[in-house]
């Protein structure tokens, strides 16, 4: 039994107990969040997709940890023209534990 759910612009696969890494959620560790963007449930061999989200299913999530990617470099370099420019980019992330999923 899986599901896919849209946060952050983005679209994630998920097993209750499975930890997934979102884009970061103004939440304290520890609280619980309710996703409601929910695109595709299957069950065995029934599968519900939604049109555009599916608001029979109930996805809750406990909220584990907050952090920041490793960081990345970003350098725009044009030759013979003295421009050189480096900058760095760190992404925050939220790491959420799925508890439950439930069809209601």
């Amino acid at each position: 039994m899986y599901a896919i759910i849209k946060n952050g612009g983005k679209q994630y696969q998920v097993n209750e107990g499975k930890t997934v890494r979102l884009e970061k959620i103004n939440l304290p560790t520890g609280k619980n969040i309710e996703f409601n963007k929910i695109l595709i449930f299957v069950n065995n061999s029934n599968v519900q997709i939604g049109n555009p989200t599916l608001s029979n299913i109930k996805i809750i999530g406990n909220i584990t940890n907050h952090g920041r990617h490793k960081k990345i470099n970003i350098i725009k370099f044009n030759r013979r023209k003295h421009y050189k420019k480096k900058q760095g980019h760190r992404q925050y992330f939220t790491d959420v534990k799925i508890t439950s999923i439930n069809s209601i």
